[in-house]
């Protein structure tokens, strides 16, 4: 099946298809054209919906704005889940709000799975989750499937062979072709298009899941634009500096901003998670290297690193030494109770401690609720 896509420069990972979010912001159907037209994108996700209140502002002219360039069209849903009974409950919110944003039926819509939530639970836990999740989903005429961490496929969860859209950033992506069993490999967060603003994740799709079951149709008007563009975005630019090293920092920051939180010091590393705005995290160490100043987040498992800004101006996407209203929890006390009492959504309450409305809380724990 991967015989599908080859063709224009076998020994690079091509990009065949991208997945964009809130994080992107607005995309028009001009900068979907010149994807397909310039870098080959045949395909593209979308972010739907997370956990059981989020719906992503963009979804709708997204999925309007791909079906007008002529591409292939998804969606993903960013799971929180860490019960079946929440599983089946998310898949409905996501089935639902990706019908009234306009995803066809017929569509991928795969589950994100790579949430603290998840990674709290055992691999036959998140098995159970997952498959009640697809099972749900299908109900509503779209193809189920799993996005996750080359990390945590198999360790995790379960991802057999002709299943599985897998991230793993390769430091040279030229001449690699990971997870090729796997219907799609996101193999960078970092890629740039002509007229588009940031980087964005880019995968090679080894299988025609993603285009709805069929071998592609879609053909880039500017085979040359497509190849240059493809080896550029192989080739790796990011070169640490050697006289950069880690200082002590212990500081408190709130986030201006959703970040990922990654496994190391660099956009090359894998995401753990994106941690919304408001987010209150708590750091130990800080480096300026590859072009961003990075710090490092005590965690129950290890750390996390995240960028609180690029070097040029270093803390644009937190604000730090932020007072705090602080309440403690008591006996009986629930999220909708707390947040009521300070003007909250639950939702808002969670994310600005770090956790979801399915956390359990305790009494004696501080929250922050200004």
């Amino acid at each position: 099946m991967a015989t599908l896509f080859l063709g224009l420069n076998a020994n690079a990972a091509r990009m065949d298809m991208v997945d964009v979010s809130n994080n992107n912001g607005y995309m028009s159907t001009a900068e979907y054209v010149s994807m397909r037209n310039e870098f080959g994108v045949k395909a593209v996700t979308v972010k739907i919906s997370e956990g059981g209140t989020y719906k992503d502002p963009y979804a709708a002219s997204n999925i309007a704005n791909v079906q007008a360039a002529g591409m292939y069209i998804n969606g993903y849903h960013f799971a929180r889940y860490a019960t079946k009974a929440q599983a089946i409950a998310e898949a409905d919110f996501a089935g639902q709000t990706a019908k009234a944003a306009g995803l066809p039926v017929g569509a991928v819509l795969a589950t994100d799975v790579e949430a603290e939530e998840q990674n709290n639970q055992s691999k036959a836990t998140n098995d159970r989750n997952n498959a009640a999740f697809m099972q749900e989903i299908e109900k509503f005429g779209y193809r189920a499937d799993i996005y996750t961490s080359g990390s945590w496929a198999n360790n995790k969860m379960t991802i057999k062979g002709k299943t599985g859209w897998i991230a793993a950033y390769p430091y040279v992506v030229s001449g690699k072709n990971w997870y090729s069993t796997n219907h799609a490999w996101q193999w960078s967060s970092t890629a740039k298009f002509r007229i588009s603003y940031g980087g964005f994740d880019v995968s090679q799709l080894n299988s025609n899941y993603y285009t709805a079951g069929q071998k592609s149709t879609v053909k880039p008007t500017n085979k040359g634009a497509v190849k240059a563009n493809n080896r550029k975005a192989n080739k790796n630019i990011y070169k640490p500096a050697s006289s950069a090293k880690w200082i002590k920092e212990s500081k408190t920051y709130t986030l201006k901003t959703a970040v990922k939180l990654r496994t190391g010091a660099s956009t090359l590393s894998n995401a753990i998670t994106i941690l919304p705005a408001g987010t209150t995290i708590k750091t130990d160490q800080a480096i300026i290297q590859g072009g961003y100043r990075w710090v490092r987040q005590p965690r129950f498992n290890g750390h996390g690193y995240l960028a609180t800004g690029p070097a040029s101006n270093t803390l644009e996407y937190v604000k730090s030494g932020a007072s705090h209203t602080y309440y403690t929890v008591k006996y009986g006390d629930s999220w909708w109770e707390i947040a009521q009492r300070n003007g909250l959504s639950m939702t808002t309450l969670a994310s600005q401690n770090g956790k979801t409305i399915y956390s359990t809380i305790y009494p004696g724990q501080r929250l922050v609720v200004r």
